[in-house]
């Protein structure tokens, strides 16, 4: 006789999951779909929030240029004011007048006006000191020049006719 076959089964059956199963399978798809449609929403959301700020920014720095340019404007008129408030013309009659009256033996060679001080720097050559000199006292007789006064000078040693170089300053006024 011979002994019924046996029949090993190590993984043993397989049990569907049933109507349970399934319905916990249907539930676990249904909230992956809600994540990722939320994940979206929140991404769009995003990127409207980034647009929203770099236009933000954008408009904050048209702002500060357009009131830096506005500031440098300002700034070149009133700078423009003040130099067009220099008696140009009287300051250089009043100096080539008296550059004739030392019979042309003095040249000025600059004028530094300091506008918010109301005041000038001539620099200047003379033959001799007597002549700088001389240059100055006639200044003091001008309308247009307040308090003239030599501030320094030299001797120009290079020179082969050893000029005398020398600054004056003086303070000018608006109206004659």
């Amino acid at each position: 006789m011979s002994a019924p076959r046996l029949e090993l089964d190590f993984a043993g059956r397989r049990a569907h999951g049933g109507p349970l199963g399934i319905a916990v399978a249907t539930l676990g798809a249904l909230c992956l779909i809600a994540v990722l449609l939320q994940q979206h929403a929140l991404q769009g959301q995003r990127q409207g929030l980034e647009l929203r700020r770099d236009a933000l920014l954008g408009a904050a720095h048209r702002v500060q240029s357009v009131s830096s340019v506005a500031g440098l404007s300002a700034q070149t008129a009133e700078k423009t004011v003040r130099e067009l408030g220099t008696p140009w013309s009287q300051l250089l009659v009043e100096l080539e007048d008296a550059s004739g009256d030392t019979a042309g033996n003095v040249a000025v060679l600059a004028i530094e006006p300091d506008h918010t001080k109301h005041r000038v720097r001539v620099t200047a050559e003379a033959r001799t000191l007597e002549l700088a000199l001389a240059y100055v006292q006639r200044l003091r007789r001008t309308d247009v020049l307040h308090y003239p006064m030599l501030d320094s000078h030299e001797v120009r040693a290079d020179d082969k006719d050893h000029p005398v170089r020398f600054q004056i300053s003086a303070d000018w006024s608006d109206a004659t």
